[in-house]
Parts: C-alpha cells; structure tokens; sequence
C-alpha cells in the first residue's frame, strides 16, 4: 500500500473517531444539556476565531509546503523552518494591541453587537493564535509526510476535549466561564503536543539568516494569507450572519446541519494531509505526468469514498432527527442535502486545491476566494433574510459550485488536466441511482435499525458498481486487505 493509501486510511479512521465524538457532542449533549442558546454561544465564538486565525499565520503554513521541497540543503530548509516559526510572532505585535484597541467595533462587526459573544473577546484571540501555530507545526510534520498523529490532534482532540468539558459541566463542575477558560487551555496544551512532537521529529539548526527567496516567500504568504482569510471568511460568515440575523438557537440548528453534511468530505480532509506535500514535489520537480496522475487518483478515490458517505448520511436522515428528538433541529434536514451536494462537488475535484495554491498561478486563489466572499456575504444576507437558515445554505451551495467552476477552468487552462476521467461519470451515475432507488425506501419504527438496515443496504448496492466496473484499485485493496483480516 503506498504512503498515500496508507496515511489517508489511518487518517479517516481518525476523521471517522472525530465525527462520532463530535456526533455525540452537536447532537445530544449540547442541546440536551446546556441547551441550544449555549450550544450557538459556543459554535459562534469558535467561527468568529477562525475569522481571524489567518491575519496571524499570515499563511505561512502553505508557504512551509510550497518551498520546503524547493529547498536544495539542509540548511535552506531549516531556515525555512525557522522564518514560519517566528514571523506570527512579528504579526501578533501588531495585533494584539490593535486587537485590544479596537476589539469591541471587531465584535460588533463580526457577530452584530451579540452581548453574548462580547464577553468573552480574550477566547476569540487566544484560540486563534493556538489555532495559528497549530496549523504550522502540522504543515511541519506534513512535509516530512508525518500526517497520522497530527491529524488526530486536528480532528480528534478538540471534539475530545469539548466531550469532556461538558461532561464537567452538566455535573455542576464547570461555570460557562469556566468551561471557556478551560476549553483555552485545552487548545494551548494540544499546541505543546505537536510542537514536542514536531521537534522529535525533525529540530531544525538555528540560523540568523533570511531564507535565499524569502522576499518570493512573503509574496505568496501574503497572496495566501488573503485567500485564506476569504477562505475563512467564507467557511463562517454565515454562521456569524445567521447569528446577527436571527437566533443563537437558529446557528444551533445550522451548525448540527453542517456537521452532518460535513461527513461528505472527511475523506477529502484525510487526503490532503498528505497530497498536498507530494504535489508541491511533483510541480517543482515540473513532472506534470505524476501531476496528473495525482489528480486524477484522487479525483476517483473522493468520488467513490465520498459519494458513499454522501449516500449513508442523506438517506438517514429523518431516522438520525429522531434519534436526536430536540424541537427545531429537524428544521434543518434540507440544509444537509443542500450543503452536503455542494461538499461531494468540491470533494469529486480530487487534490485541484493542491495544485493551484502549490503552482505560481497561485494568485488566481485569491481573486477566487474574494469574489466568494463577496458574493458569500450578498447572498446569505438575501437568502436568509428571505428563507433563514435554509436560505444559508442555498448561499454557501452557490458559492462552492462558483469558485469551483472557476479552480477547474483554470487548471485546464493553463495545465491542459482536470480531474475527471471515463470513470467519473458511472460514479455520479451510480450515486445518484442508488439514491433515487433507496429514498423510496420506508423507514422502521425503531430508527437505530432502520440506519443500520439501510446503510448495510446502501453498502451492499454500492459495492456492486465499484468491483464491476474497477473504480479505484486502491480501494478494492483496501477492502481486499479489510476482508482477509476479518
């Protein structure tokens, strides 16, 4: 099995652990517990850090993959190393008094004057900047084509760690304030953690020196930063507007629908840790044939895992709202299958993402992501006014398919690639026939089997196309692999 099957395995096991902890935290514990009011608290205090999380990487995390491959010695690679380590220090200087200076007209912008959110300013900032350098050090173990570990503290961790803090708290031990500052040191001590490790796995000689091409390095951390802070801009500003705009309990609602529908593209997410360094290699080395053949290996692998993934939670939803019967939470079934389609597009586009931000075309990402969020910030002000909750996500849908339209119009453009081949259109075709079959399906009384029949069912139709018309052979192998373990 190669080192890509191989990690991105252990990483959607580690995906998979986190979405089952985070399952039981977005769908029982908090809105059964604490309630819906402190569960949108929460989610909204979280979104508007990662708001800001990109203004103090400044994308340096990107910048790590892009050029430690290009780097020729050792040498250039550790200082490398060290100019990512130490330049958000130089950004956090700037920040931190300008944060503090201005931090009530940031709040007011980011979560319309919300008394709530503005009363815990010091979180935003603190889980940002751990956020930030978590986020280096993980690129650090990615170009050394460590993923697994890093992954779990990504993935894992934080879903462990907000299980445990409510635990605490729905048996009296924590406060809301309380559960806050712990939840701040929980993010801290997950920063040791891979530093420590990071640091085993590679220490980096200290040099005074600028890397050779650093001016060309603050050029594309900047283009990057940008593109990154739309990014982000994009990934949680309807979450800030739904709270701006109508109710904690409505974010509630929309986060637990974006947590389902994000299931889609665990997968993806399990990948990329490890495609994004090999693609840096292939485009600096200016070996175009592994380039495409990264793609579109990738391409096919997310289609297949991604669309069955897509199949497995759609098909259960209405049995998965009465497992979690709160009042108001099935309101937000639609926004699944909406967000979910729109996640199995950017999904079927492979390691595209890659490819564009490891290339020096890499300045369209960011007209790309600005457009995105401008468009992000008129449509969902529009459709929620208009439709709420069901209206965002009808937002966000229209978004992903624009800026993906445009990545793959690009890639052709100045590649000649794109991540589709003879395979891709019996896939959809399969996905959507399986679906079309088994939606007709009734549900059982009890819903927990009724999710277990069905899913074995969807499995069952699943595998039927992917052996008979060879889909992917790694994943054949993998259950081949699967099989003779059992």
């Amino acid at each position: 099995m190669g080192i890509i099957a191989k990690q991105s395995t252990f990483n959607v096991i580690s995906i998979g652990i986190a979405f089952l902890i985070g399952a039981v935290n977005m769908v029982f514990l908090y809105p059964t517990y604490p309630g819906k009011e402190f569960q949108g608290l929460v989610v909204a205090l979280l979104a508007n850090s990662n708001l800001i999380q990109p203004f103090i990487s400044f994308g340096v995390q990107h910048t790590l993959i892009k050029y430690f491959s290009d780097s020729k010695s050792k040498e250039e690679r550790d200082r490398l190393l060290w100019f990512v380590l130490l330049f958000p220090l130089l950004i956090l200087l700037l920040i931190i008094p300008m944060y503090y200076q201005f931090n009530t007209s940031i709040l007011e912008f980011i979560s319309g004057s919300s008394e709530a959110v503005g009363r815990f300013p010091f979180l935003i900032l603190a889980i940002a900047i751990s956020t930030a350098y978590f986020e280096i050090f993980f690129s650090w173990l990615r170009v050394h084509l460590k993923s697994v570990f890093g992954n779990f503290l990504k993935e894992v961790y934080p879903r462990l760690l907000t299980f445990s803090l409510l635990i605490a708290y729905i048996f009296g031990s924590l406060s809301l304030d309380t559960f806050i500052n712990y939840l701040i040191l929980g993010y801290y001590l997950r920063l040791c953690c891979i530093a420590v490790y990071s640091f085993y796995i590679y220490i980096p000689s200290f040099h005074i020196k600028l890397p050779t091409n650093w001016l060309a390095m603050l050029r594309y951390s900047a283009l990057i930063f940008l593109s990154g802070a739309a990014a982000s801009f994009i990934l949680d500003i309807d979450k800030s507007m739904i709270f701006a705009i109508t109710s904690q309990e409505s974010v509630a609602f929309y986060a637990v629908a974006l947590y389902i529908a994000a299931v889609v593209e665990a997968p993806g997410r399990a990948m990329f840790q490890i495609t994004s360094p090999l693609v840096a290699s292939a485009l600096n080395k200016n070996d175009m044939v592994r380039l495409e053949v990264l793609l579109k290996k990738s391409s096919t692998n997310l289609m297949v895992v991604s669309g069955l993934a897509f199949l497995i939670i759609n098909l259960n939803l209405l049995d998965f709202y009465k497992i979690i019967n709160q009042d108001g939470y099935a309101s937000a079934i639609s926004v699944v299958i909406i967000v979910s389609l729109g996640k199995y597009f950017s999904m079927s586009m492979g390691c595209l993402n890659n490819i564009i931000s490891n290339s020096k075309y890499y300045s369209y990402v960011f007209w790309f992501s600005v457009s995105s969020a401008v468009l992000a910030v008129i449509l969902n002000y529009y459709f929620i006014h208009a439709y709420g909750i069901i209206g965002a996500a009808i937002a966000t849908l229209a978004v992903i398919v624009f800026i993906n339209v445009c990545k793959i119009i690009l890639i052709y453009s100045v590649f000649k690639i794109h991540p589709y081949n003879n395979k891709s259109l019996s896939i959809f075709g399969s996905v959507f026939l399986i679906y079309g079959i088994v939606n007709f399906i009734p549900t059982l009384i009890n819903p927990f089997y009724s999710i277990v029949l069905r899913s074995l069912l969807i499995l069952a139709l699943f595998v039927i196309p992917l052996f008979v018309f060879h889909w992917s052979s790694e994943i054949e192998e993998i259950l081949k692999r699967f099989k003779k373990l059992f």
